[in-house]
């Protein structure tokens, strides 16, 4: 018994300070917004276009990349043989509009807003929320529960998961939604006292992911349900989802993000 309190006590306190202090350092690996530099491309290219497994970039005039499709997986800055796209470091990237995840190579990122008074009234200090993982791979599933570990806690902030969707403000949703979970997703849904919010997490949930355009899936929540809150990402890190969270509730000053190459 005695022992692992001396370890607790040697461990001291082990949360992050994130958003009152720095953020943690991303490992190297981690992969954030893919980045196009338009000025190394070479007319009639279509590379990335073509490596890429979700039809995420486009090129009708300039190169456009569409946040809720990327995998994140690196495939387009491979395939590029100008080495026009790279990934940056950073983690924030959750929107309000499917719109705003669409980002071209000279276009700012238009992170997510607050909700509106009355609803920041109601939910800013106190969040329930109903997780359903609608046909995920527990990829992103995994990265929500990490924010209920001595690391993140997110209870902090006041936003708890629960069991029951009458005792939640909303639904956080992972997953392509299944035609097998379709109804289940909608029951929990309308079981939500209103007002409520949706909040969708990761390329399936947003648009299908890799299986977008299959019979058996519906391509995310998109059509379904009214969203209030997009978190790209396959999966997105744990902090991605922390600081959209975070803005949705009014916690973090709305800013943009300029894409720029490295």
């Amino acid at each position: 018994m005695l022992k692992p309190l001396l370890a607790r006590l040697k461990q001291g306190h082990r949360t992050i300070t994130y958003p009152d202090g720095e953020p943690p350092a991303m490992p190297d690996r981690f992969r954030g917004r893919p980045v196009i530099d338009a000025s190394k491309c070479v007319e009639g290219c279509r590379a990335c276009i073509e490596a890429c497994p979700t039809e995420a970039l486009t090129a009708e005039r300039l190169p456009q990349v569409d946040l809720g499709k990327c995998l994140f997986c690196a495939d387009c800055s491979e395939a590029c043989p100008q080495h026009a796209i790279t990934h940056l470091q950073d983690y924030r990237l959750s929107t309000r509009t499917r719109e705003d995840l669409f980002v071209g190579a000279q276009d700012e990122l238009r992170l997510a807003r607050a909700l509106d008074a009355k609803l920041k009234r109601l939910f800013g200090r106190s969040l329930r929320l109903r997780q359903v993982s609608a046909g995920g791979c527990n990829a992103c599933e995994a990265d929500v529960n990490v924010l209920s570990t001595i690391g993140w806690d997110i209870g902090r902030f006041g936003i708890q998961m629960v069991a029951s969707p009458r005792h939640a403000d909303g639904i956080l949703v992972t997953g392509c939604v299944s035609e097998n979970m379709r109804l289940a997703l909608e029951k929990t849904y309308e079981a939500v006292p209103a007002p409520k919010l949706v909040i969708v997490v990761g390329a399936c949930a947003i648009s299908g992911g890799p299986y977008a355009g299959h019979s058996q899936q519906h391509n995310g929540v998109e059509g379904l349900l009214p969203i209030d809150l997009y978190i790209p990402g396959c999966p997105p890190h744990p902090l991605t989802i922390l600081d959209g969270l975070l803005r949705l509730l009014g916690r973090i000053e709305v800013d943009s993000v300029r894409i720029q190459s490295k």
